[in-house]
């Protein structure tokens, strides 16, 4: 069973404020970075994050059914903070696994204990690297907007 929502309600208010700020820059954490479905409104949630081959697994330590999850599965993705660095995230698949395998096996039990066996799945997106292409242009003389 996930956390309780009373719970996320007062992590919302008071303790995202804090864990935002050093999440950025902590391994296992990061801050999630989405729109709004109704309001388009931007928002930061900070969450437990681990890089896979090809992207990343979140642990939903409230379940799937949360505002933000549902607003990056309407969005096809979401950008992501993590170590210092600021990725793309694309293809976003909702996971039930109870066995945690997405999940370092060191953090597996917390995860038990938690309750949490909902994970969200997303791809890095590809990177383009827009300097190489600028340099040909410049180059060849072409002019750009």
């Amino acid at each position: 069973m996930p956390a309780p929502r009373w719970l996320g309600r007062f992590n919302r208010v008071a303790t995202n404020r804090v864990t935002g700020l050093v999440a950025p820059h902590v391994p296992g954490f990061g801050v999630i970075t989405h729109r709004g479905r109704k309001s388009s409104r931007i928002y930061r949630t900070p969450v437990n994050v681990f890089a896979t081959p090809g992207g990343y697994v979140v642990a939903l330590t409230y379940g799937a059914d949360t505002d933000w999850v549902k607003n990056v599965m309407a969005a096809g993705g979401c950008e992501l903070e993590t170590r210092g660095r600021h990725v793309r995230l694309i293809h976003p698949q909702l996971l039930h696994d109870e066995r945690r395998l997405a999940m370092p096996g060191a953090i597996r039990p917390i995860l038990h204990l938690l309750g949490v066996s909902d994970f969200l799945r997303v791809s890095a997106a590809p990177t383009t690297d827009t300097s190489k292409a600028t340099d040909a242009a410049s180059e060849r003389g072409a002019t750009g907007p």
